[in-house]
């Protein structure tokens, strides 16, 4: 019973991880990515982002609290799970390594970037385009925001390849292999979109 359980709650959790946390992730990317046409361009994006109606309950309900499950749920994971060599194999034993120190990572970085961003603005500070720069003004700051976002973008890439495995939609050898090339390619995209971002910024 407590085995059918734990299957459950990891079904759950690589459910979470796409929908709706990686969606938002992706749409935040993308959102931030106007700041590559310039300061105007991102600060409406961002503006008509604060626009929308009871974004409070989509905040809290739609990304918050999925993503603190995910997060709490994914240490347990991490710090539980147990690398198996002779399922996995040489690259797919690497990345399920990879895909739980991401997640920590990934989780620290939020942890600041929401400081730093939502709770400032619940503070009386503007979240525009002129605090990014001041933020990754620092040589420090932006290789952290690097590290975090490329992690981030990792961890939901390699999370979609496992989601699709544990959801039985690629079951075959064949399909795995291609999820695979596709999840490397949605990495290398969003993680160009992702760090001409930051670059934009500085």
């Amino acid at each position: 019973m407590a085995r059918n359980q734990e299957f459950y709650w990891r079904r759950l959790h690589s459910l979470l991880g796409v929908i709706p946390v990686g969606l938002f992730l992706i749409m935040h990317l993308v959102i931030n990515n106007f700041a590559v046409r310039g300061e105007e361009a991102y600060n409406q994006a961002t503006q008509f982002m604060e626009s929308i109606p009871y974004l409070i309950f989509l905040e809290v309900f739609v990304i918050y609290l999925p993503l603190i499950f995910h997060a709490i749920y994914g240490i347990y994971i991490a710090f539980t799970a147990k690398n198996n060599t002779g399922r996995f194999g040489f690259f797919r034993n690497w990345m399920f390594k990879l895909q739980r120190w991401t997640g920590v990572i990934t989780l620290i970085f939020l942890a600041w970037h929401i400081w730093e961003t939502r709770i400032a603005k619940a503070f009386g500070a503007e979240v525009n385009f002129q605090m990014m720069v001041d933020i990754l003004a620092s040589p420090f700051m932006f290789a952290f925001y690097v590290i975090g976002i490329l992690s981030a973008i990792f961890h939901f890439a390699n999370g979609l390849w496992s989601f699709l495995v544990s959801w039985g939609i690629t079951v075959t050898p064949r399909s795995q292999v291609i999820s695979t090339y596709v999840t490397i390619g949605v990495f290398i995209i969003l993680s160009i979109m992702g760090i001409s971002t930051l670059v934009a910024f500085i």
